[in-house]
């Protein structure tokens, strides 16, 4: 019988709760919590596109399917960034579509 070894976990970053009120994402041993009054971008978002995330450099998250990005410290002192949500022109698109029932 031959055993296989499991790989490492490459990933650094694990989503692991996805609620109507935000999501919880794991990495380096900490837990946070994005809620969507603070990350509105995540709201409309699919579980797919959500929990592909990827740590880069052991400090940027990127979600490369919603085209964001986050640095851990700014989970950990947002006092230092201010976060000011400025829809891209594809998402205005897609808001205006779903409004006029396209």
């Amino acid at each position: 019988m031959i055993l296989q070894k499991h790989g490492r976990d490459t990933s650094g970053v694990e989503i692991v709760n996805i609620s109507g009120f935000g999501i919880w994402l794991y990495t380096d041993g900490k837990e946070y919590f994005l809620p969507y009054e603070e990350y509105p971008w995540f709201r409309d978002a699919k579980i797919k596109e959500i929990q592909n995330v990827q740590l880069i450099h052991g400090s940027h998250l990127h979600w490369s399917e919603l085209d964001i990005d986050l640095e851990i410290d700014s989970l950990e002192n947002p006092e230092k960034y201010p976060l000011i949500y400025k829809p891209s022109k594809h998402a205005q698109r897609r808001e205006r579509r779903k409004h006029n029932g396209n």
